[in-house]
């Protein structure tokens, strides 16, 4: 499956493993790109010396290319970067931040850059930026997300139009059928996070990863918009928030509800009423837990069998 995102990358398919917090570390990253498409490390969650050791155990697990996640308002991000670099990690997404910033830093050392971005205008800002690709993420996806709330299928096909740079698709895509739909939108690969909270390899607690597999169609909502606006699964803690928007609370009330570790208390603690449960839509249509490679072996698998019934299939209108 050649096409410019696994030449850029150096990869087998055109299938990317989100870099999600509390999620996805060196076990899930390496398990992704071993299977022939691209994991990557959430380092949002890492402490310095932490993202030390997951860079430094994933480069031993898989001698395919991996990348990191790096969201630019990490308190320590100079020292991600250092990280970065003395390992010789080949590929970095960023997000939540200017992609000017460290983009040329990166690419000076050989790194290729992408950057994640939920609308047109930052997706323009991004290309100037220089950044190698782009993803385009849609609200449907789970964890932080944009505030015009662009489903990915309006995004992807605009995006695609705006930009020369290749476009990876995200938000809401958890199959091959979505895989194939979003390329046939324009979309130059996919990055799939939440079926892969899901997998045994995610560093997630199996608390979340079995409410996740039992998660139906509107168990999870876009809210907090006024903080940073986050989709996550409905339980105590999300009640509060809803109790707290009846009750007419300002924004300062609302980061004080929210406190600090909340997600860390949900996804990777497991406290499924106090915690964050950050999850997509695309939860209702996850039904089991299951090995990383088995996921990206029926992903793709289901993709050829999709783009052949494509091909063949004869249409009547």
């Amino acid at each position: 499956m050649k096409n410019r995102i696994t030449e850029l990358f150096n990869i087998d398919y055109p299938l990317i493993q989100a870099g999600m917090i509390w999620c996805s570390g060196w076990e899930l990253a390496s398990a992704v790109s071993n299977a022939g498409g691209l994991g990557i490390i959430g380092s949002g969650s890492m402490y310095p010396e932490i993202l030390d050791e997951h860079v430094r155990k994933c480069k031993a697990a898989t001698d395919k290319p991996f990348a990191v996640n790096l969201p630019m308002l990490y308190p320590d991000i100079d020292k991600h970067i250092e990280t970065i670099i003395k390992h010789e990690v080949p590929i970095v997404f960023t997000s939540a931040g200017n992609p000017k910033t460290w983009t040329k830093h990166l690419q000076d050392h050989g790194i290729k850059v992408v950057h994640v971005v939920s609308g047109v205008k930052f997706a323009k800002k991004s290309e100037e930026a220089g950044v190698d690709a782009i993803v385009a993420e849609g609200f449907e996806a789970g964890g932080h997300n944009g505030r015009d709330e662009t489903t990915t299928f309006c995004l992807i096909p605009m995006v695609r139009e705006a930009v020369s740079i290749p476009v990876i698709a995200a938000g809401g895509i958890g199959s091959g059928a979505g895989m194939l739909a979003a390329m046939n939108l324009g979309a130059d690969a996919v990055q799939i996070g939440s079926r892969f909270v899901a997998s045994n390899e995610s560093s997630a607690h199996k608390n979340f990863k079995d409410t996740v597999v039992d998660a139906k169609e509107g168990d999870t909502i876009l809210t907090l918009k006024e903080i940073t606006p986050v989709r996550l699964i409905k339980n105590a803690f999300y009640n509060k928030v809803v109790e707290a928007y009846k009750a007419g609370e300002k924004v300062e009330a609302l980061v004080t509800l929210l406190g600090r570790g909340r997600a860390k208390k949900g996804m990777f603690e497991g406290d499924l009423e106090e915690g964050e449960l950050e999850i997509g839509q695309v939860s209702g249509l996850i039904n089991e837990i299951k090995p990383a490679a088995e996921i990206v072996e029926e992903i793709i698998t289901d993709y050829r069998k999709c783009l052949q019934a494509q091909n063949t299939e004869k249409f009547n209108f």
